[in-house]
């Protein structure tokens, strides 16, 4: 993953609901979504962690280059939005 991929998925994690609403909002205005699509993003199934997610997890818990974050606005400012 990118940089700034992991940057966006950091600046989302800390957003309000509210935030995240608008967020996703722009990125359906931006990239065009549709029916397919939306249903596809929709119907993903959500399944429990195995041992490789949960030591993944570990790892990012315990790595402190993966607990910085940038503000909403920030990474608005960023991306140009």
């Amino acid at each position: 993953m990118t940089a700034i991929k992991e940057r966006i998925i950091g600046a989302v994690s800390l957003m309000s609901d509210q935030e995240a609403a608008i967020f996703w909002k722009l990125i359906q205005n931006r990239y065009i979504i549709t029916p397919k699509t939306q249903n596809s993003w929709d119907n993903i199934e959500e399944i429990e962690p195995d041992e490789f997610d949960l030591a993944m997890l570990r790892e990012i818990e315990n790595d402190p280059d993966c607990h910085e974050f940038i503000s909403a606005e920030e990474a608005m400012k960023e991306l140009e939005l």
